[in-house]
């Protein structure tokens, strides 16, 4: 099947290059020059683990391609999906949606014969009929058919995610268009992973209740976490206990700085706006939003406690600022609220990330960027680990400790056992959720 794929960003990407990998044809096709420009070179703007490899793969059996051209790119296509980005406009808390419906619209001007078009972008309840409705104005005449298929990619994982999926979830009202998104993932149905067939707005409510529950899960262990650090409790061991509950499970219960990413703070505050819309108040996730952005605000007041109550004059080293690890991506991430914190109060910051450099030279200026732990923690009074980045799970703790003007840890993703650190010659280690500061 030959598919149309508009938007080479994450979602785009990743989706134009597996579906190549199923055995379609695929073209992906972008407005910015400069991304098409990289893609056709073999380069991909953005970092996840294994794609550049499949990428080039597809490209070579000439099943993946890249255009500037949507007439091109749609040519002889059965399906178009449009994965456009959908930021929260300022103000309202809405997903903005004018990149999608411009989409819809161009594709409607170009397509001739039957054609499904398929969001895949994050959208609120109720856009794919709306969609519907701009198809129609812009070309009356066309047969068409519309179809919700949300992501559940995990930055890091997506190929992982995409070739193996929980489930597909497909929001479809024909059998004509039913058929075109069966065959699409036929690969998958074949291996019986579940392919969930429903109607336009379960698929389009599938996606932000999904996002919002793991939000929520995060959330509610980084409160238990600072219960723990009052009542003397080990917020690992708590974790632990309630993961093995198979009703509960152990995923996204790891105490940490408070969740950031391109997903969970966009839709949850999404969905809160529908909630309020339709009078129906989505009072948890308000509540997940709220305790969220606490969490990070705490995190500074932690860091300010172990620098003896100042930033001032202290040289802090941090281990990561993307928002997770095997991403390169900064969305929200907790490093945007802490390093600036920690330079607004007159503290000399030094950092290391195995991806973030690019994008965090432009979000976070005014820090030192170094290439190594080691080297960001030489002469520092304060090491922070914010990403854990497998990197920095193995760190020769004693290296770090003896090249420190004061050897201090903040262990934000508590990776390393307190003996272990104050062994190693640490002064004191802070982590989330355990029996308070240790000290030597």
């Amino acid at each position: 099947m030959r598919i149309a794929v508009i938007g080479t960003g994450y979602v785009g990407l990743v989706s134009g290059v597996c579906f190549s990998d199923f055995g379609h044809e695929v073209v992906c096709v972008d407005k910015d020059p400069r991304k098409i420009e990289r893609l056709k070179k073999g380069e991909i703007p953005i970092y996840e683990p294994g794609l550049e490899t499949l990428m080039a793969k597809n490209v070579e059996a000439g099943r993946l391609s890249f255009t500037l051209d949507l007439a091109e790119a749609m040519a002889g296509a059965e399906v178009v999906f449009i994965a456009v980005g959908t930021p929260t406009r300022r103000g309202d808390g809405h997903a903005d949606l004018t990149y999608v419906m411009a989409a819809a619209e161009e594709v409607a001007r170009i397509a001739k014969d039957y054609i499904v078009v398929v969001t895949k972008s994050t959208v609120p309840v109720g856009t794919n009929r709306k969609l519907a409705a701009v198809v129609a104005a812009a070309n009356p005449d066309l047969d068409f058919d519309v179809a919700s298929n949300p992501e559940f990619l995990r930055e890091g994982a997506a190929i992982e995610d995409f070739m193996k999926p929980d489930r597909v979830v497909v929001g479809v009202e024909s059998e004509r268009a039913s058929k075109v998104m069966s065959d699409i993932y036929r690969p998958l149905y074949l291996r019986d992973f579940p392919i969930i067939l429903t109607d336009l707005e379960s698929a389009e409510m599938i996606k932000y209740a999904a996002n919002a529950f793991l939000a929520t899960k995060i959330t509610f262990i980084n409160e238990i976490a600072a219960l723990c650090e009052k009542v003397g409790a080990d917020i690992k061991q708590v974790s632990r206990g309630m993961g093995l509950d198979g009703r509960i499970g152990n995923k996204f219960l790891h105490a940490g700085p408070g969740y950031g990413g391109s997903c969970f703070p966009k839709d949850t505050k999404a969905l809160a706006r529908i909630g309020q819309e339709h009078a129906c108040p989505m009072l948890i996730t308000e509540a997940v939003i709220k305790v969220n952005e606490d969490v990070k605000r705490r995190m500074v007041d932690k860091l300010l406690d172990l620098s003896g109550g100042s930033f001032n004059g202290q040289t802090i080293a941090v281990l990561g600022v993307t928002f997770k690890p095997n991403t390169d991506d900064m969305r929200d991430a907790p490093s945007l609220t802490l390093i600036p914190a920690m330079l607004g109060g007159g503290g000399c910051v030094r950092v290391t990330d195995p991806q973030g450099r690019h994008e965090g030279e432009r979000l976070l200026p005014g820090v030192e960027w170094l290439e190594d732990a080691y080297l960001a923690a030489q002469g520092a009074d304060l090491l922070v680990i914010l990403t854990e980045w497998n990197e920095f799970r193995a760190l020769d703790l004693e290296r770090l400790a003896t090249g420190m003007r004061t050897a201090r840890m903040a262990d934000l993703r508590n990776i390393y056992a307190p003996a272990d650190v104050i062994k190693a010659g640490f002064i004191a280690y802070e982590a989330i959720g355990r029996r308070g500061a240790s000290t030597a």
